[in-house]
């Protein structure tokens, strides 16, 4: 995932949230808990208040007095020592307790609040939750204050609010991981027809400009932007069309006219102009010829099952150029690989490449030295010469189209290492330009082996 991928930006965000989640999901249940365990002691605090006003009851002379059940009575017990009460009349003065101390009295206008009222104190080392529940008594108001004891250790409610972040406040925490991971698992799958798009996208191409990006599955916030991109490709088409029709139309035009050209140079009186304007033509024609090539490679494909043996296809080259090299007083080789070397490609194309890898060899050589062709397993060719080399600052620029490090030259037009390397574009492969020791260029061109190879070094002359 890229940094600025959406992907990426979603599961940031989703993080970010998963962290601030994991904080405040366990307060947020933390403090639930906590409300509830304090409403389960206002609870409980209060029945026992009712509980224990039922067994009040007023002498004659208006004393209380409280007679309490055994089974209640050890509830409050000094050897139990978890609850005690108190009971206040509406002077505020304890009238019955089984405790020594009673619990401090709730604010009120005459010290006791007339609702009932909960809070928590100490007493020594005790930690003590009360309660004044006030009650009627044959038509007297009084209170009646329970404490029950905090740190007693059958108080299991508060321990487990006590220890909630130990024990359970973790939780959350590999269910939200679990999450995150679900969450990027459908993330992906949402964007997979998107990724598969960008793929498909990558792959256009001056000889795939037919294919469009599908709609068909893709989310529909993305759809309007496809459309806009494939319409894109469609005005991007319409214009390497032209482009090429133009190239193709021109070239073919240019045919012509050089032809009647070339006609009239052969009328002339004078030889050594005839001969200089049939240079000039033959240069033009070459030109032309490689401008039609051009147009035509622009839509080449190759098919897959397409097979070529770079072995015998560096014999036939060699043996295509051989008359030329001999009349200018050099040599054409074939040394490496004797067996086939199968490689996936169209063998028209590739000798057209092999034969101007070769042609700009041979032009470049000086006159006694030998042009090698060096097929090797497990699908590569070298084509090397003995001449003045590559510098290294030119090398990518060469196999551009019409760049030509010396203009002066005739007949050149800057386009024979443009095809090779349209052609090798179309196959998929490579091509690259070294150094050769003790002088000259080795130019390198890298295909998909399809076989297997023996090889052995040889020498095959030609002339």
């Amino acid at each position: 995932m890229g940094v600025g991928s959406i992907v990426s930006r979603i599961v940031y965000l989703h993080v970010a949230a998963i962290l601030v989640a994991s904080i405040f999901m366990p307060l947020a249940l933390y403090t639930v808990l906590r409300d509830a365990a304090e409403e389960l002691h206002h609870r409980a605090l209060s029945g026992q208040a009712n509980e224990i006003a039922q067994y009040l009851h007023a002498e004659p002379g208006g004393s209380l007095v409280l007679s309490l059940p055994p089974s209640v009575r050890e509830l409050y017990a000094e050897s139990y020592g978890r609850y005690e009460f108190s009971v206040l009349d509406d002077g505020g003065r304890v009238a019955v307790s089984s405790a020594a101390e009673p619990a401090p009295k709730a604010a009120g206008p005459s010290g006791l609040s007339a609702v009932p009222h909960f809070f928590q104190y100490r007493r020594g080392e005790k930690l003590l939750y009360g309660a004044d529940i006030p009650e009627t008594v044959a038509g007297r108001r009084v209170w009646v204050q329970v404490s029950e004891d905090l740190q007693h250790r059958d108080v299991l409610i508060d321990d487990i609010v006590t220890d909630f972040f130990v024990d359970v406040g973790w939780v959350p925490i590999p269910i939200l991981v679990v999450l995150l991971i679900i969450d990027i698992g459908i993330f992906w799958r949402a964007l997979r027809p998107v990724v598969q798009a960008s793929a498909l996208a990558a792959s256009i191409g001056p000889s795939r400009t037919d294919v469009r990006l599908p709609t068909a599955g893709m989310p529909r916030e993305i759809v309007p932007l496809v459309q806009a991109v494939n319409a894109a490709f469609d005005r991007l088409e319409q214009g390497f069309r032209a482009q090429r029709d133009f190239t193709a139309d021109a070239a073919h035009e240019l045919r012509t006219p050089l032809a009647i050209l070339r006609t009239h140079v052969d009328t002339l009186g004078d030889e050594a102009v005839a001969r200089a304007l049939r240079t000039d033509i033959a240069g033009m024609s070459r030109i032309t010829n490689q401008l039609l090539e051009i147009a035509e490679l622009e839509t080449l494909v190759v098919a897959p099952e397409q097979r070529t043996d770079l072995s015998a296809l560096c014999v036939e080259v060699a043996g295509f150029l051989a008359p030329l090299a001999l009349a200018q007083g050099k040599q054409v080789a074939v040394t490496g690989a004797d067996g086939a070397i199968w490689v996936e490609g169209d063998g028209e194309t590739l000798f057209q490449a092999l034969r101007n890898l070769a042609e700009n060899a041979v032009a470049h050589t000086p006159l006694g030295s030998t042009v090698e062709l060096r097929p090797s397993a497990p699908g590569s060719v070298d084509v090397l010469d003995r001449g003045p080399g590559v510098p290294v600052a030119a090398r990518q620029q060469i196999f551009r189209r019409f760049w030509r490090a010396d203009r002066r030259r005739p007949g050149s037009g800057g386009l024979g290492l443009a095809i090779v390397a349209r052609i090798v574009e179309a196959h998929g492969g490579s091509i690259g330009v070294e150094d050769r020791a003790g002088g000259g260029a080795v130019f390198s061109l890298r295909l998909r082996p399809v076989g297997e190879v023996t090889a052995r070094s040889d020498s095959v002359g030609n002339g």
